[in-house]
């Protein structure tokens, strides 16, 4: 069994294997950790934006927890070469790391589209921990901010904008916001509740250029006028950090860009080296397809599943759901599975006065994807949000009640219930058991 593992990426999937090795093993192999920051979670970043937490409460590992966990950590050190057939890494410094197997975790990062100005000073990204701080110190109430992008990212931190008192308008390529995660008539009743809640969204719109004038942003639109701003977010996908293995041999889809190939156990091209989280290009729960789902819940069950096998366990993985969960300005939005999927079954409702949607998308008796939008304080809404991730993750048989829901898809409690689906849920953890993490003595918790 290998006894020194190597993980390089301290975010969610490193920590998550790091711990799970712990569980395993009870610290009887060597663990190293290379990481260019110190492990904090992503997710959290919105809330330290929009004040509701310190800054102490982003991160996930002390240089003391870590050292209980008996891992040797390289924080600020980044990975620049991998040598399979050495079975060793080189970091940025030249220092050589040996290892049994490895785990690649490096995660992503901001990406800038080609437009003329997109990098230069006063425009930020809200992907790091870095570019969280640089947005806080910008943003003040009164001031002008234009996000360009109306996708997930975007949505994360509208709340937190709004509560810092900024004056907000979001431009979006694409005919809707949300484009990759809802479709258009719940990008409707999401865009009429923002621009009630004094929100400007202008979709449709290209940027051709941004400049600087007199401290002023001025975002160039290829149709009607410029925008005025005086802080702009970019807020325009992400990128996987894999350049750094492009020479390593490991297979990788889209020229490094799509992710790392996996099988079943995660692991890549080389079978003693695991890649989990974002870089990733593992199995849609749903499809079967190989796709890279750069989700936090993706990235938790990644880690459990890779630090398991490191830990000389045989776990498979099912494959990942994709989903999409978020709140604005007190209306829960959210999406699971093939949400899209031309070819399925569709059964959609609509309460315009009360901002509710729902979607349901079937195969035969199996319900594929869904798709809900409510006002958080609606009980039934964010009940039915985890009903419907349940139903969709579990792939039970619901022949028995679709044409119920074909008249009333917003009626999903009872299928949920007659069907046992929460007794079907509660075995399926990617382990088999629920998480035990290691413990560790009080003095090392804070």
């Amino acid at each position: 069994m290998p006894t020194r593992h190597l993980i390089i990426g301290g975010g969610t999937a490193g920590l998550n294997a790091i711990r799970t090795i712990r569980e395993e093993d009870g610290g009887a192999s060597e663990i190293t950790l290379v990481s260019a920051e110190r492990p904090y979670s992503r997710m959290v970043l919105p809330y330290y934006l929009g004040q509701s937490i310190a800054e102490s409460h982003v991160f996930t590992a002390t240089p003391a927890s870590l050292a209980a966990w008996k891992v040797k950590a390289l924080i600020g050190r980044r990975a620049a070469a991998l040598d399979p057939e050495a079975n060793a890494l080189t970091l940025d410094d030249g220092t050589r790391v040996e290892y049994d197997d490895c785990l690649i975790a490096t995660g992503s990062r901001a990406a800038r589209p080609p437009i003329p100005g997109a990098d230069g000073p006063g425009l930020h990204s809200f992907w790091t921990l870095e570019e969280a701080r640089a947005v806080i110190a910008a943003v003040t109430p009164g001031r002008r901010v234009v996000m360009v992008g109306a996708g997930f990212i975007s949505f994360t931190i509208l709340n937190a904008i709004l509560s810092r008192g900024a004056r907000l308008t979001i431009v979006e390529v694409a005919p809707r916001i949300l484009p990759r995660m809802v479709d258009a008539g719940c990008a409707g009743i999401v865009a009429g509740w923002l621009t009630r809640h004094g929100v400007a969204i202008r979709t449709g719109v290209t940027v051709t250029r941004l400049e600087e004038r007199r401290g002023t942003r001025i975002l160039h639109v290829k149709k009607g006028e410029a925008l005025p701003a005086d802080v702009v977010i970019m807020a325009t996908g992400i990128r996987t950090n894999l350049e750094w293995l492009r020479d390593s041999g490991i297979d990788m889809a889209e020229s490094g860009q799509g992710g790392i190939l996996v099988d079943d156990h995660l692991r890549s091209s080389i079978r003693n080296v695991y890649a989990a989280g974002d870089v990733a290009r593992g199995r849609n729960l749903i499809t079967g397809a190989a796709e890279v789902h750069a989700i936090e819940p993706t990235a938790q069950e990644h880690g459990r599943v890779v630090g398991a096998n490191m830990a000389g366990r045989d776990v498979a993985y099912r494959g990942s759901l994709l989903m999409n969960i978020v709140e604005v300005c007190d209306l829960d939005i959210a999406s699971f599975g093939q949400w899209d999927d031309a070819a399925a079954e569709v059964y959609t409702a609509v309460r315009p006065d009360r901002s509710q949607y729902r979607k349901l998308l079937f195969h035969g008796g199996r319900l594929t994807g869904a798709m809900i939008c409510g006002p958080a304080k609606d009980i039934w809404t964010t009940n039915d949000v985890g009903i419907l991730k349940g139903l969709v993750q579990s792939g039970v048989d619901l022949s028995a009640w679709k044409s119920h829901l074909e008249r009333n898809p917003f009626d999903i409690k009872p299928a949920f219930m007659a069907t046992h689906n929460p007794g079907r849920l509660l075995p399926q953890t990617v382990l088999g058991r629920p998480s035990s993490s290691p413990d560790l003595p009080q003095s090392v918790n804070a």
